[in-house]
């Protein structure tokens, strides 16, 4: 991977603080040319750097009130691709995630109630096979969401 520079670590930080701020903008706090931001930008895109773009939907502003977090276990840890195959097919799914520790697989879902919540857990997840246990976290409230730091040179 190409390395990024002070300019690029620049750019990232003040993108990732708005991310529909003009080029204009970001190139008058670069001291560059926007032009030189639009490559600079589609560099990082190309390199895999900035993932994804667009805005951020309120879940609570669609009805979905509950956020929770699902501790999947697995029969066997080998099933996971296929069991993420079906999970992909729930909706309110939004996060899905391998990991070590007492789960196989942690997951971030969304729900308009506690009745929808056991509908998902109950119909949806607990149905999928080699699933064998799940465990809910219900998150009261987000405390911290913000992008990873854009680390200074050492």
């Amino acid at each position: 991977m190409e390395k990024i520079d002070e300019l690029d670590k620049k750019i990232l930080e003040i993108i990732s603080r708005n991310a529909r701020i003009p080029f204009k903008d970001v190139a008058a706090e670069c001291g560059v040319s926007r032009a030189a931001i639009h490559q600079r930008v589609q560099r990082l895109i190309d390199m895999g750097v900035i993932v994804g773009s667009g805005y951020h939907v309120n879940p609570k502003s669609l009805g979905y009130t509950t956020c929770t977090y699902v501790g999947i276990k697995l029969e066997r840890g080998s099933m996971y691709k296929d069991v993420v195959s079906k999970l992909n097919d729930i909706p309110e799914m939004v996060e899905c995630h391998f990991t070590t520790g007492p789960y196989t697989i942690l997951a971030k879902i969304y729900a308009r109630d506690n009745e929808h919540l056991m509908e998902l857990l109950n119909s949806k997840i607990q149905e999928i096979p080699g699933v064998t246990a799940t465990e809910t976290f219900i998150s009261l409230e987000q405390g911290i969401k913000r992008e990873i730091p854009i680390l200074q040179a050492e």
